[in-house]
């Protein structure tokens, strides 16, 4: 009994590991996402003024 309790917590715990990288993975790719636009934005403003 002792065995199984301890199998199932690891299991649970591998799965909850795994939906969370797979969440920073998501979030890393919008924060790149928002940077990329944001810097797009900077210069095209910057563009804008200076001509």
């Amino acid at each position: 009994m002792r065995f199984f309790s301890f199998a199932l917590l690891a299991c649970l715990f591998f799965l909850s590991c795994s939906n969370t990288a797979k969440g920073v993975v998501e979030d890393t790719k919008k924060a790149g996402e928002w940077t990329k636009e944001k810097i797009h934005d900077g210069a095209s403003w910057v563009k804008e003024k200076t001509e």
